[in-house]
């Protein structure tokens, strides 16, 4: 049943064109009155534009100085052999990698004062896909006691999105090996509301071969999923999909009838790349990567609320290397550069990047959607200043920069400031706790709101403070 009007606080963002997606089953039981009132809400919070969102994170910890945050006056070891460009803002400065971006500026905030928890991937990445500290930092997987990721919560206090899951993670969940990182779960909600798993094989991420939806799977842990019969190749076996373990028994009603939906000629088309021109394709790029983006434009137009998408690499023979993590190395990586410096120029960082985030900007601005679509672009922390030994950077989390646009953040700025070799926070300090009021503040919820777990235990979305200035 949709969550249009929770009782936890927090008003629904409902609008006639919401309601025009969701179909007249989904408002069963609504009155008139009611859906009327809820549009009005929404529309008198001036700063709460967003309806969607699409989360896009470098897995690896991407470098704030070579690419949103130049220091042109440090030393050589630490400025490094990139240099700034001026951007289409006046006063704003990013790094030469990033050409494309820079004609984009006026579209995006840039957060330059933002720090980690922590130094090593594991806990960094939990602590930013749950948006706050993790409490239990020696839990490697998720389990049903977490904290709800960003797209379960959005799902749990917005409602729905008719045929469509509420959240979705393309081209698939983020793990490193084995490990699979909490945030990308419903936590304490429940299976209900977990994401839903696209699951592209992996290998081939710089493959030219259409993306298509392979397989879907739902969110239980590696150990959990390690004793399931192996799972449906295509889309349209998606129905005869039989749960043999006992974490089948743990889905509900709610998410055993996206797996019949997905099959379904409307809801699939959301999915289905093949219905673009080539040329739009070819705009955003021919890898996994581009078509990553296209998809995720594809699925908020259609309704849904949160993509997550993970940036990560893939050999052709499905050698993993988290590519923004250049530290460079004395031997071959995957098959490609293994010096720090040339990891980022390589085809599968970013140049790819820069064409794909831009061609997904405008292509939002161009369809209207950029105002309801809140896009973030984030890693888990960032590199040191001083460059190493293999021209590389390592693990740093002084600060790191993010980037937010749409949804109401006014582009063209920058919030927050480093010090001379961007290793510490100056100015206005930001936290993953901040980041992730900062993502509820985009859909008019507050830190105050709450959801409430299986057994009735309401607990507080957010322990951190919206960056308020972001916004118009």
């Amino acid at each position: 049943m949709l969550n249009l009007f929770p009782s936890a606080g927090g008003s629904p963002q409902l609008t006639r064109r919401d309601l025009i997606r969701m179909g007249p089953l989904a408002l069963a039981g609504l009155s008139l009155p009611r859906v009327l009132r809820a549009e009005d809400e929404a529309t008198a919070r001036p700063h709460a534009t967003a309806k969607n969102c699409i989360y896009i994170f470098l897995c690896g910890g991407p470098s704030q100085m070579d690419l949103w945050d130049p220091k042109p006056e440090a030393p050589l070891e630490i400025r490094g052999e990139y240099h700034p460009i001026d951007t289409n803002v006046p006063g704003i400065q990013i790094g030469d990698l990033l050409p494309l971006s820079s004609q984009r500026a006026d579209k995006f905030a840039i957060i330059r004062s933002q720090h980690a928890y922590s130094t090593g991937h594991g806990f960094a990445i939990m602590d930013s896909l749950l948006g706050q500290k993790n409490p239990r930092p020696n839990e490697a997987f998720p389990t049903r006691s977490d904290h709800p990721g960003f797209g379960a919560i959005l799902h749990n206090l917005l409602g729905g999105c008719g045929d469509l899951p509420a959240w979705v993670t393309i081209p698939r969940p983020f793990t490193t090996g084995h490990e699979f990182y909490k945030g990308q779960t419903g936590g304490f909600l429940g299976p209900a509301f977990d994401s839903f798993l696209l699951n592209k094989p992996k290998k081939g991420s710089l493959s030219t071969e259409l993306f298509k939806v392979d397989a879907i799977q739902p969110v239980v842990p590696p150990q959990r999923i390690a004793g399931r019969r192996e799972l449906l190749k295509g889309i349209d076996a998606v129905t005869t999909l039989q749960e043999e373990s006992g974490a089948g028994a743990a889905l509900d009603k709610h998410y055993r009838n996206a797996f019949s939906l997905i099959a379904e000629n409307g809801a699939k088309q959301a999915f289905d790349l093949t219905l673009e021109s080539d040329a739009t394709r070819d705009r955003y790029g021919r890898n996994e990567y581009g078509q990553s983006f296209l998809m995720a434009r594809r699925l908020v137009e259609a309704g849904v609320r949160m993509v997550n998408v993970f940036w990560t690499y893939f050999g052709p023979d499905g050698c993993q290397f988290n590519l923004w993590d250049n530290h460079g190395i004395d031997g071959p990586v995957c098959g490609g550069p293994n010096r720090g410096n040339a990891m980022l120029r390589h085809e599968y960082c970013t140049p790819s990047f820069d064409r794909s985030f831009t061609a997904l900007l405008d292509d939002l601005a161009e369809r209207g959607l950029l105002d309801e679509t809140l896009v973030v672009v984030t890693g888990e922390f960032g590199r040191t200043p001083k460059i190493n030994k293999t021209a590389g950077r390592d693990h740093w989390s002084g600060c790191q920069s993010t980037l937010m646009a749409g949804g109401g953040v006014l582009g063209g700025q920058v919030y927050g400031a480093t010090d001379a070799h961007a290793a510490y926070v100056k100015e206005h300090p930001v936290t993953p706790d901040d980041i992730g009021a900062t993502i509820h503040h985009a859909f008019g919820l507050t830190p105050e709101d709450v959801v409430y777990s299986q057994t009735g235990r309401p607990t507080r979305i957010s322990e951190g403070q919206p960056i308020i200035e972001l916004f118009g």
